[in-house]
């Protein structure tokens, strides 16, 4: 019978454990640098803007993501210039508007049976052939523009027609947990 006498040093144990893990934490850090600059240099440049959208197509504007989009566009006017859209509302007008503006509003639901308008502002050299609360679709593009000396987006109208009321037309408040995106989906 062989007996072996071997005292461990618990500190020594501990030590080489902790390098063993920094060790491996960094090599996790330097491939993850890696790739990130793999990618970089692939994509020659490294935005956050996704383009699954082809600059050809119009990103639809539907009742349940309508006032989310309305203030994320707001909010974030520069990322949203050129977004091509399309999307239908109602004619509204108040009086500083020129000949060729009006909103294209909905009514949007704040409970206890009230609602309130909300829209995006518009530009179409025809506007006036469309009278106030006037339902429509629109396709346009965001553009950036100002209204009573502040920067807002306006959509420039590329084509309009008519339509119906749609049979619950208002739209619900934006939600708290939105998460902005670069592009319109």
């Amino acid at each position: 019978m062989i007996i072996y006498n071997v005292k461990l040093n618990k500190k020594l144990i501990f030590k080489s454990i902790l390098i063993i893990m920094l060790i491996i934490c960094i090599s996790l850090g330097i491939v993850g640098v890696y790739n990130i600059g793999k990618n970089i240099n692939q994509n020659k440049e490294f935005n956050l803007i996704d383009d699954s959208i082809p600059a050809s197509e119009y990103a639809t504007i539907t009742k349940e993501n309508y006032t989310n989009i309305l203030k994320q566009v707001h909010n974030n006017i520069d990322t949203y210039v050129g977004q091509k859209i399309s999307f239908s509302g109602y004619v509204y007008r108040v009086n500083n508007f020129s000949d060729n503006q009006f909103v294209l509003a909905r009514d949007m639901d704040i409970g206890n049976y009230q609602t309130l308008i909300v829209g995006f502002l518009c530009s179409y050299d025809k506007a006036l052939d469309y009278p106030s609360y006037t339902w429509v679709t629109i396709k346009g593009e965001i553009t950036k523009g100002t209204y009573n000396n502040v920067e807002t987006p306006i959509i420039n109208i590329t084509t309009i027609e008519s339509t119906s009321k749609p049979e619950n037309a208002t739209v619900p408040l934006p939600d708290d947990e939105y998460v902005p995106t670069a592009v319109i989906y």
